[in-house]
């Protein structure tokens, strides 16, 4: 049973950092792409990063050169650092297996101005 549990949201300051964690099991994470999406109020579920199996890695835009996105297979985990962050990155953000179609339950991230 594929399962996804994200960590690390929380309430931060514009210009701030946080690290959100995507702890994986039921399945070969190191064979997995692995990507963060996030939703904000009203709005549409969007992409934010991915990383796949070889380490490569893809961003949106809107956190180019802000967030990175990194795994370590040891721990079946992911990671999203998320640096200089704004309030338009106000949000829930989602853990996904790409190729299981899975999701987590979500983290809460708040950017105060």
């Amino acid at each position: 049973q594929v399962q996804l549990a994200e960590f690390g949201g929380g309430l931060v300051q514009a210009g701030g950092s946080l690290r959100l964690s995507c702890a994986a099991s039921g399945f070969t994470f190191s064979r997995s792409t692995m990507s963060w999406y996030r939703q904000a109020p009203g709005k549409e579920r969007e992409l934010v990063a991915t990383i796949f199996s070889h380490y490569g890695t893809s961003f949106a835009n809107t956190v180019k050169g802000r967030f990175t996105i990194s795994r370590d297979n040891a721990k079946n985990t992911v990671y999203l650092q998320m640096n200089s962050l704004k309030p338009e990155d106000t949000a829930v953000y989602y853990c996904h297996a790409v190729q299981r179609n899975s999701w987590g339950q979500g983290t809460q991230v708040t950017v105060s101005s």
